[in-house]
Formats: structure tokens, C-alpha cells, sequence
């Protein structure tokens, strides 16, 4: 299995990127690879890294360059993501700094941003610089949802490749060929994640997060009072905030224990006063991650509400179209004779609304509060907290 065939839907894209890789004078230094959550913004940006890096090589050293890619050891890669709301000024300028070297070992020395959307103006502006006039064997690769994400002269500066959405049938495929999953719960997770890959994984692979997405629905369909909607709200956000705790309990153990070990310091040990500050800066990382992940688990759940009503207004408006929520699709009908295609997408309108007023840091709790009354049809939209 090739760095590819992590990918499914993308044959142009993928075809745009191995003509360049393969034709050094045509290639550009500059890429942006553009598309929505759950694509494969990233896969493909590694996916034409590891052939850039491998070159001509083949056999045993171009699987060995494979390997160091994805663990992300590769002396020739650099890598920035972040589990944070924005890009640091400061770990643009060290990328910066890093592409100005040669290739030690590689013909290219490739630099990935991933969610190079979350660059402030004054960051961006570090990167247009190296872009500019970037070495000769080095080659930039952004990953962003869209182009207008970026400022317009980065957007001026680099070739856009566009991803499209892949459909649930090769999201199954791809879960089933590369994960060796079931096909019917291959298919299930692909249509519950609404073909986001990542998401569609965790879902066929982990029955906790399914059993958190189906309390979530259930939750929904049955606030049926202004009071329901409060306490439907405060569980809500504890279904995120445990999906996020899920999400990074492991990695910040491991990541605390690799520290220890890089300090000296033996499991169960006490730590001396004077590697405190190592630890205490790791910890603020995690804690502001951590606040990210929340963030994030919040909005999947919005995301999971809107696949709910938007099936409801399917069934009322007798579309015939296939269902996200197709193993819940006996209490969806029921749920949509109780109610109107009018109200259902109200409830659509109310979660657009709510998503923008947490980005505008509204608590979470208050605008999922205002968010259910509303989509319940129990009061009118609360406007005056947006």
C-alpha cells in the first residue's frame, strides 16, 4: 500500500500532484491544498511529501522513507500543526528559518502547515516572505478549508489544488480496504460521519463515541419544554467535554511520560524543583488544547444536530433522498409527524446561529440553551444574545 491509497475520491487531485512530483522543471515550490473537513487535506500533503522525498529511490528505501514520513521523523519534513485556536507568530518564523537549509538526505526538504487557515494577518505575513522567494529545493505545502482563508497575496503566491467531498459509498470502501471494517458498519460510520474520514473511522472503530453520537440525537429529539431544553444543553456540552477528554487522555499521558523520561526522572518519582518549569509549560500546553478539543467536541455535536434536522425536513417534505441517520429512521418519522418542515429548518437556521455565537465566545451551555428552545418550536429565536 502506497501513501495514496490513504486517500478516496481525489484521482485528479491526486494525478495533478504525482505530474509535478515527477517533472522537477514544471514543479512549483508553493502549494495550498484546499477542501472541506474530513477530505483529506492532510493524508494528500503527506501523500506528495513521501513521494517527494523518496525521489527515485524504490523498494526497501523508498518503504523506509514511507515509514519516516508518517511518523513524522523525517530530517528533510517539517511538520507545523496545532491543537490550538491560532498559529504562533513565533513557530512560523522557525519553519521560516528551517526552509532556508538544504535537503540532508532528500531531493526536496518539504514544510506541511496543516490548518494554515488559523494564521493571524501578522503570522501570514512571516510566511509571504519565505514564499516569495523560497530555496530552490524547498517546497511549501498549506492545507486550509478554502482559499479566501488565507490572505490574498499568499493565495497569489501558490498553486490551489481543490479537494471534493468523497461520497459515503467510497468512504466505506476506503474504511474497508484500509481498516479491514465490516462493510455494514463501514458504511454506517461513512454515513453518520457524512464522509469525514477521520470522524468515519472513529465512529466504525470506537463503540463509545457511537453510543456518545446516539445519546446526542436522543437528547434532541426529546426536549419537548423550555426546562427540557436547559438540561438537554448542560448534558450536551458534557457529552463534548467527555468526547474531547476521550480524545486526548492518552496523548497528554504520553506525552507527560516521554517528558519524564527526557528529564531523567523515573515513573512515580518525585520531580526536582528546578525541571518544575518543563513540566508546568507542558501541562499549559495541554490545558490550552485541551480548551481547543472542547471546542471542537461542541461543534460536532452541532454538526451531528444539523445531519438530525436536516433528515427531519427530508421526511417531511417527502424528498425521498437517503438519510444520515438511517439506523434511527422508525423515531425520526415519528419525531417528524410530531412537527413541520417549517420548524425543522428553523432548527437548522438556530444551530447555524449558534455555531457563530460560540465562535464570538457565547458559553457554550447558553448558546446550545437558546440554540434547542428554538429548534424545539417552544420559543422564538433568542436574538438578543447574538
Amino acid at each position: 500500500m502506497t501513501a495514496w491509497d490513504e486517500l478516496t475520491g481525489q484521482q485528479s487531485a491526486i494525478d495533478a500532484l504525482r505530474e509535478a512530483a515527477a517533472d522537477p522543471e514544471a514543479m512549483t515550490h508553493s502549494w495550498l491544498i484546499t477542501g472541506p473537513p474530513g477530505s483529506g487535506r492532510s493524508n494528500l500533503a503527506f501523500a506528495f511529501a513521501t513521494t517527494l522525498l523518496q525521489g527515485d529511490s524504490t523498494g526497501a528505501d523508498a518503504e523506509h522513507t514511507a515509514a519516516l514520513v508518517a511518523a513524522r521523523t523525517h530530517p528533510d519534513l517539517a511538520v507545523l500543526a496545532t491543537d490550538r485556536v491560532i498559529i504562533s507568530i513565533d513557530e512560523v518564523r522557525q519553519l521560516v528559518s528551517h526552509s532556508q537549509y538544504s535537503p540532508s538526505i532528500a531531493p526536496y526538504r518539504v514544510i506541511v502547515i496543516e490548518d494554515a487557515d488559523r494564521m493571524t494577518e501578522r503570522t501570514s505575513n512571516v510566511l509571504l516572505k519565505a514564499l516569495e522567494e523560497p530555496p530552490p529545493r524547498t517546497v511549501w505545502v498549506l492545507c486550509a478549508p478554502s482559499a479566501a482563508d488565507l490572505i490574498p497575496t499568499i493565495r497569489s503566491r501558490v498553486r490551489t489544488v481543490r479537494l471534493r467531498v468523497p461520497s459515503v459509498t467510497e468512504v466505506a470502501e476506503l474504511l474497508e480496504r484500509r481498516d479491514g471494517i465490516e462493510p455494514a458498519l463501514a458504511e454506517r460510520a461513512a454515513r453518520e460521519a457524512q464522509t469525514h474520514i477521520g470522524m468515519a473511522l472513529r465512529l466504525a472503530t470506537d463503540a463509545d463515541a457511537r453510543e456518545r453520537r446516539a445519546r446526542t440525537l436522543a437528547l434532541a429529539l426529546g426536549v419537548n419544554s423550555v426546562s427540557g431544553a436547559v438540561l438537554a444543553a448542560e448534558q450536551l456540552v458534557a457529552i463534548a467535554t467527555d468526547d474531547a477528554k476521550a480524545l486526548t487522555a492518552d496523548r497528554e499521558e504520553e506525552e507527560r511520560a516521554a517528558a519524564l523520561r527526557s528529564l531523567g526522572v523515573e515513573p512515580g518519582g518525585a520531580v526536582p524543583a528546578a525541571l518544575r518549569a518543563s513540566l508546568k509549560a507542558l501541562e499549559e500546553d495541554q490545558k490550552r488544547r485541551a480548551t481547543r478539543s472542547v471546542r471542537d467536541g461542541i461543534d460536532r455535536v452541532l454538526v451531528d444536530l444539523m445531519s438530525l434536522y436536516r433528515d427531519l425536513a427530508l421526511l417531511q417534505l417527502g424528498a425521498g433522498l437517503d438519510l444520515v441517520n438511517e439506523s434511527i429512521r422508525g423515531d425520526l418519522e415519528v419525531a417528524s409527524r410530531e412537527s413541520s418542515a417549517q420548524q425543522s429548518l428553523a432548527a437548522l437556521d438556530a444551530i447555524a446561529l449558534a455555531r457563530r455565537r460560540i465562535e464570538g465566545n457565547v458559553p457554550p451551555t447558553l448558546a446550545l440553551e437558546a440554540m434547542l428552545i428554538s429548534a424545539s418550536g417552544r420559543a422564538p429565536t433568542l436574538g438578543s444574545m447574538s
